[in-house]
C-alpha cells in the first residue's frame, strides 16, 4: 500500500512539473477564481454570508475539475499516457496520481476564494479546523471527478464541452445560489445526485454552523469522502477497460 500510494506521488509530481506549474497556469489557476468571486460578490453589493460557503464551494469544483483535465486529455491525445501503463503501477495508483497533482495544484484555488471572501464579508468560519477539512475533502473530491471526466474525453478541443454539460446543471440545482428548498421536490431529489451539493453542504455547515440537507451536516463531509475514493475506483476501472 505505502508503495503505490509513493508511486502515485511521483505521478503527480510529474504532473505538477510538466502541466500545472508553469506561469500561465499558475496565474489562470490563482486569478480566475480571485476575478469570479470578486465579481459576483460586487454585484450584490459586498456579498451575503449566505452565498459565501456556495462560492467557495462552486469555484473549488470548477477550477479543480478543470486542472484535471489538463494532464490526462493531452497525454491520451498524444499517447503518452499508454506508455505511463507499461510501468509497474497499479491502474489506480495512477488513478490517485493523476488526482493528487490537481488536487495539490488546486489549493492555490481555494485559497485565493476564501480570502477574496474573508476580505469582503469580514465574518470568519463557524469552525475553522472543520472548514479547513471540508475544503480539502471538497478539493480532492473534484480533483477525483475531474480526472474521472477525462476519459470521456478524446479531442482536447471538446474538453470544456463535455464538462459543462455535466457540471452547469449543477450550479443551479446544487444549493449554491438557489436554496434546495426552492426547488421543486423531483429536482430535490436529482439534487442529491450531485457531488457539488455535498461540497456545498459540509462547507456551508463548517462556516455558518447549519446547512440545508435532510440528513445530519456532518454526512455531507462524509459523503465527500466516500465520493472521491468511488470516482477514483471508476476511473482505475476505465484504464483497465481502456487497455486493448
Amino acid at each position: 500500500m505505502l508503495e503505490e500510494l509513493i508511486k502515485a506521488l511521483y505521478i503527480a509530481k510529474k504532473d505538477l512539473k510538466e502541466y500545472y506549474l508553469k506561469p500561465g497556469t499558475v496565474g489562470w489557476g490563482v486569478m480566475f477564481p480571485f476575478a469570479f468571486t470578486l465579481a459576483f460578490l460586487l454585484k450584490r453589493g459586498g456579498g451575503s454570508l449566505w452565498i459565501a460557503p456556495g462560492l467557495v464551494s462552486l469555484t473549488i469544483f470548477f477550477s479543480s475539475t478543470s486542472m484535471s483535465a489538463t494532464s490526462i486529455v493531452f497525454e491520451r491525445k498524444t499517447g503518452s499516457f499508454e506508455r505511463l501503463l507499461l510501468f509497474p503501477v497499479r491502474y489506480a495508483s495512477i488513478a490517485l496520481g493523476k488526482t493528487l497533482g490537481s488536487f495539490f495544484f488546486s489549493l492555490l484555488t481555494s485559497l485565493s476564494t476564501v480570502l477574496v471572501i474573508y476580505l469582503l464579508i469580514r465574518v470568519p468560519p463557524a469552525n475553522l479546523l472543520l472548514f479547513a477539512v471540508c475544503v480539502l475533502a471538497a478539493v480532492f473530491q473534484s480533483s477525483s471527478f475531474g480526472v474521472l471526466l477525462s476519459f470521456g474525453v478524446k479531442d482536447p478541443s471538446q474538453t470544456m464541452t463535455v464538462f459543462n454539460l455535466v457540471r452547469f446543471p449543477m450550479l443551479f440545482l446544487s444549493g449554491v445560489i438557489i436554496p434546495l428548498s426552492s426547488l421543486p421536490v423531483p429536482l430535490q431529489a436529482l439534487a442529491y445526485a450531485m457531488p457539488l451539493t455535498y461540497i456545498t453542504g459540509s462547507i456551508r455547515y463548517s462556516y455558518l454552523g447549519f446547512n440545508e440537507l435532510v440528513f445530519h451536516p456532518l454526512l455531507s463531509l462524509v459523503a465527500v469522502i466516500a465520493q472521491s475514493i468511488i470516482f477514483i475506483a471508476l476511473t482505475a476501472w476505465l484504464i483497465k477497460k481502456s487497455i486493448p
